[in-house]
């Protein structure tokens, strides 16, 4: 890893002079804000020596120009709502925001795409479509507060991800600057291109180190006018874990199959001060969306899933309102609210291993004393396993979750599957990408980081560093 320079007076003038006073802060208490994203461990955190508030992609262009001439890092920040450290300055230097650009530019109606600025939150986004009676599929978690662009920059998920893929499937092209500090385009708003590299897709879940994505065109869909949410309960977690394949192969196709633990449904009690169903009889929860141009099929296909649930011993099933939908999303905000320290896992393994994980995940969380709450995208193989520290002193914490993570991820390479479905690599999980990817791809990766970023300038130590070079 290079060794960056400290901002110095004379690059805070230039700017001052590229973006006025409105536009960047050098206060240290705002500049305290920015030390760290959803991250909650102290050990994490990094102070930026200043934050600035493009509004153009010109702008971002001069940014990156100065920082390579001063030899400044900067880390790119959308919402703050990453999970894996990725919006953390871990050189310091400079964050960009790009909260300021945040322009829904259009919505095409006819021919089905919206080009938005980067840093739009999703929940506009999807509001912008709904409008024009179109839909944006992508739908993670956190989309309240998410900005469109880190959405990309990670390749988010989210429910939906079972019927219409990955943040990465929805977008068309992407406006980006280079860590260089030139515009360019990548992608182009075509279903079938072989031109050359996919650049786009590539771009797509680099988490801010190849590219600072300013602008989108996304892909739009019709809104199915037929629309169902169920809720099957099952006493039997294996069982549970069985239904989605059973779902697929019997053509019900689902928006969305979700999966919450008992463990999970209790944390969710305490946050919302609410009962859950079969909360205290051992339920867990699958969570179905059926979506349908047609009344009857719609019908059928809810009916053939609520078959293959009561088949595989769900005790009930009910209708999936606001309340059980609300303990799905909140989950991340329920863990915090047993433990502001505590640990969101996304790893991922294939459809067919999902209850193979699940099956040795307790004896994990028992040899090492980690207190879990378990939520999943299971029509993808995606499982969100929450670490908490609950009676466990920082310093014992800090000392076990090395181990417990190299024991998970152990387990989870050994059925096939990878460290991130959607949270990324970021800071957080950099020991472990270099010792679970296979060595020749790791090369691949920081040999295309290296051509792209040749001052290793932009979002420096995050997925790997250069240090053993």
């Amino acid at each position: 890893m290079p060794k960056y320079n400290k901002v110095t007076p004379e690059l805070i003038q230039k700017l001052l002079d590229l973006l006025g006073k409105h536009n960047m802060t050098t206060d240290p208490e705002k500049l305290d804000v920015y030390k760290t994203d959803e991250e909650t461990n102290p050990a994490y955190f990094h102070t930026p020596e200043v934050v600035v508030f493009p509004e153009t992609t010109e702008q971002v262009a001069a940014i990156m120009k100065l920082a390579n001439e001063y030899m400044v890092p900067v880390t790119p920040r959308g919402g703050g709502s990453s999970l894996a450290c990725q919006a953390i300055p871990v050189y310091n230097g400079i964050v960009l925001c790009l909260e300021k650009m945040n322009k829904i530019i259009e919505v095409n109606k006819e021919a089905l795409y919206m080009i938005v600025e980067a840093g739009a939150v999703t929940t506009a986004v999807q509001s912008a479509a709904k409008e024009a009676g179109l839909y944006y599929a992508g739908d993670p978690s956190s989309k309240a507060s998410s900005e469109i662009g880190g959405n990309v920059a990670t390749n988010a998920g989210g429910s939906r991800v079972v019927k219409y893929g990955t943040t990465r499937d929805q977008v068309y092209w992407a406006e980006i600057v280079t860590p260089t500090g030139e515009i360019t385009q990548v992608g182009k708003r075509l279903q079938k291109n072989t031109t050359g590299y996919a650049l786009e897709k590539l771009i797509c879940g680099s988490e801010g180190t190849l590219g600072i994505i300013t602008k989108l065109c996304l892909k739009l869909r019709p809104i199915a006018p037929y629309h169902f949410d169920m809720v099957a309960i099952f006493t039997d977690e294996t069982k549970a874990l069985a239904v989605p394949n059973q779902l697929l192969m019997a053509g019900v196709q689902p928006t969305a199959i979700e999966f919450l633990d008992n463990k999970g449904i209790q944390s969710e009690e305490r946050f919302m001060n609410m009962t859950l169903p079969h909360s205290k009889d051992n339920g867990n929860y699958i969570i179905i969306t059926i979506d349908s141009y047609d009344q009857d099929d719609l019908d059928n296909r809810v009916a053939t899933a609520d078959e293959i649930c009561e088949k595989n011993g769900s005790v009930e099933t009910l209708v999936a309102d606001d309340r059980i939908w609300g303990a799905r999303y909140n989950i991340g905000e329920a863990a915090r609210n047993d433990s502001q320290i505590w640990l969101a896992e996304d790893i991922v393994v294939p459809v067919d291993k999902i209850a193979d994980l699940m099956a040795q995940i307790p004896a994990i969380e028992k040899k090492y004393g980690i207190a879990t709450t378990t939520s999943a995208h299971i029509g993808d193989g995606n499982i969100h396993v929450n670490a908490l520290k609950i009676d466990m002193p920082m310093e014992q914490w800090n000392e076990v979750i090395p181990k417990y993570h190299n024991e998970l991820y152990t387990l989870v390479y050994s059925l096939g599957g990878c460290l991130s479905g959607e949270h990324g690599i970021g800071l957080r999980k950099i020991n472990e990408m270099k010792k679970f990817t296979d060595p020749v791809s790791l090369d691949m990766m920081k040999a295309i980081k290296k051509a792209l970023d040749p001052n290793l300038i932009l979002n420096p130590g995050k997925i790997f560093t250069y240090d053993e070079d």
